[in-house]
């Protein structure tokens, strides 16, 4: 039998009372907004140097693959589970989640805001950001740890006979409903040992603020290494956009929606460089800087239609990062969750990414399984064609969040 704790929590417009306050008042709320939008800010920092370090070990076990994967998603959905740890443990995740030098305080709340922003969208995008929980009936968690979860990541917390066969079919139904169906299952099945399910799923639908004309792709070649190419349908279309080249890689970023607020970065290696070097540079101080340099320039960019879906276990790579006693069985210590002894079993994240003329529809969930134990002139235009494999980020500008990052070295569609 299912027992629904709290259904899912969406984002409430909370109206301004501002006008009725002392003016004294006013002033301080002013203030508070403006501390919240700095430490917000910083999460989303934090949240982008952890995204980078993850995908730097990815991409090391995987150089000549397509990845995609999302840091936000995954990152809520070990800060969700961080609020349940304590001592080595928590340290841990801390550390790896780069979180040491926040106000430890204020994290979760900043968590709530961040999530509520990037899904405050404009009328061409949309942006869903959903949190779960799913408890075994005989797994008790801690009610300060379900409440913690419903307010500060606005998860939907479920009681689940994990031994009846509907189970899997009830919580890949909740991820499919969330990700609209692009992801339709991330349990595959459930153990006798297995206790609670942590899950993130952030869906993401972008038109491009300026279409690709589908009358303009045409058939050409991509180049997955420089001796062997296969036809495909590249799309091609001219405007401003903002950009930036160097010796290294060309760099460009194309905007969703009507007030562009979010945006595709494309990092294209030159013809003399690879997609492997780019990444061994790849990290939030050089793209705070890359970025910083874009500028708004003329030019014509041909890019390929694609469809990207990756399937990824992350303890290694979590491990590698310094997360480790949360694997162990003697080591990890969620008591904030339960007074029973129980360890993560595995995490798994999958990504689902297509990219056409209309814009980009994505997908991302992250599963955390846990059972019992036993510079160029800006006036001249730029072209860009990118037929070889690429770095790709999605990014909202307004928190500097980075939604999604991969590699194409082989695209399909």
């Amino acid at each position: 039998m299912l027992l629904v704790l709290a259904g899912l929590v969406s984002q409430q417009e909370i109206s301004s009372s501002n006008s009725t306050l002392p003016s004294a008042k006013v002033e301080e709320s002013v203030a508070d907004r403006e501390t919240t939008k700095t430490q917000v800010s910083q999460l989303a920092n934090a949240n982008n140097r952890f995204g980078f370090n993850l995908f730097s070990q990815i991409q090391t076990n995987e150089p000549a693959e397509n990845i995609a994967i999302s840091p936000n998603s995954i990152a809520i959905a070990l800060a969700m589970a961080r609020r349940g740890t304590n001592g080595e443990t928590l340290a841990e995740m801390t550390t790896a989640l780069e979180l040491d030098s926040l106000d430890s305080s204020s994290i979760d709340a900043n968590y709530l805001k961040l999530i509520e922003t990037l899904q405050n969208a404009d009328p061409n995008v949309k942006l869903a950001i959903a949190n779960s929980l799913w408890v075994d009936q005989d797994f008790t968690l801690k009610e300060e740890f379900i409440n913690d979860a419903k307010q500060f990541y606005l998860a939907e917390v479920s009681n689940l006979d994990f031994g009846d066969s509907q189970a899997v079919n009830i919580i890949n139904q909740w991820v499919a409903k969330n990700t609209n169906d692009k992801i339709p299952q991330i349990v595959d099945s459930l153990s006798a040992e297995d206790v609670l399910y942590l899950i993130n799923a952030i869906y993401f639908k972008g038109s491009w603020s300026n279409k690709f004309d589908p009358e303009a792709t045409t058939e050409a070649p991509f180049y997955s290494d420089p001796d062997s190419s296969q036809p495909h349908q590249m799309m091609n279309q001219q405007g401003d956009y903002r950009y930036y080249e160097n010796d290294r890689f060309q760099a460009v970023r194309i905007p969703y929606g009507k007030k562009q607020e979010l945006g595709m970065y494309i990092f294209l290696p030159q013809e003399t460089s690879d997609l492997q070097t780019f990444n061994q540079q790849l990290n939030l101080n050089n793209w705070q800087e890359w970025l910083s340099q874009m500028r708004s320039r003329p030019g014509n960019i041909t890019i390929p239609r694609f469809e990207l879906e990756y399937e990824s276990d992350l303890q290694d790579v979590l491990s590698a990062l310094g997360i480790k006693s949360l694997f162990s069985a003697s080591q990890a210590d969620f008591s904030a969750m339960s007074d029973q002894k129980v360890a993560v079993d595995r995490i798994k994240h999958k990504t689902v990414i297509e990219v056409n003329e209309e814009g980009t529809e994505a997908a991302a969930v992250t599963s955390i399984g846990i059972r019992v134990t036993s510079v160029e002139p800006e006036n001249i235009p730029f072209k860009m064609n990118v037929n070889r494999p690429f770095f790709f980020a999605i990014r909202d500008d307004i928190t500097n969040s980075i939604l999604f990052i991969g590699n194409l070295v082989e695209p399909s569609l």
